[in-house]
């Protein structure tokens, strides 16, 4: 029995242990996703999918295509590591921030240009699309701190107070879900609308007009009845 089999086993039971094989396989496709939609370069950005008491994460500076199922990684909600022998992220304390106090099942974080780039001019993003109501309000920008640091995770809960994503100055995005597609698609809506804004903004002698408050309330309400009845 390999040492990474014998810390999955300690850590859960056999039928957690194939929920846990099931949300790796689709961490590690979301994480490769972000590469190959350009939202991250090489090993930068991170993904987490929390998976009752375990937070399964990428680990640190392993290419996404090279990791497989043996490759799991897991740590409680302390941060101990519970799955797996490859390191965790460096941004654990930020993934682990947001799963202790939001009710978030997945986190994704990368280093998108147009939503890096917007992080270096405002202090949050002008509200220049209706979707802005989709991750819960206005994006805030949240102060810069070194990677990888309490500072950081503390800055960016307070940018995330009320909202579902939000930009971390000069450095990217941090977006969460219920499911790691959400978390994906709030992280490539937030990605949209920072390259909206930037594409009307450069236009000379012209200024982007701006919802309101009221309008993007309006919005929110209709957000609410969306999609598919179940």
């Amino acid at each position: 029995m390999t040492e990474q089999r014998r810390h999955a086993e300690e850590a859960a039971g056999p039928q957690e242990e194939t929920e846990l094989a099931s949300a790796w396989a689709a961490l590690v496709a979301t994480a490769r996703r972000t590469v190959a939609d350009g939202l991250v370069v090489g090993t930068s950005g991170n993904v987490s999918a929390r998976v009752g008491d375990i937070v399964l994460v990428t680990p640190s500076g392993v290419p996404y295509d090279r990791l497989t199922e043996h490759d799991i990684t897991g740590v409680d909600l302390t941060g101990r590591q519970v799955l797996g022998t490859l390191v965790p992220t460096s941004e654990l304390p930020m993934h682990l921030a947001v799963h202790r106090t939001t009710d978030a099942r997945a986190v994704v974080h990368t280093h998108a240009v147009h939503a890096t780039a917007v992080s270096t001019l405002v202090p949050e993003l002008p509200p220049i699309h209706y979707m802005t109501s989709a991750l819960g309000g206005g994006v805030r920008v949240a102060p810069y701190a070194a990677y990888g640091t309490d500072e950081l995770a503390d800055n960016m809960l307070r940018a995330l107070d009320g909202r579902s994503g939000c930009l971390l100055q000069n450095h990217g995005t941090i977006t969460y879900g219920s499911t790691l597609d959400q978390a994906y698609d709030r992280t490539a809506q937030l990605e949209w609308m920072c390259r909206l804004w930037l594409t009307a903004s450069s236009v000379p002698g012209l200024t982007p007009s701006l919802l309101t408050e009221e309008q993007l309330a309006e919005v929110a309400e209709r957000l609410k009845g969306y999609g598919q009845r179940r």
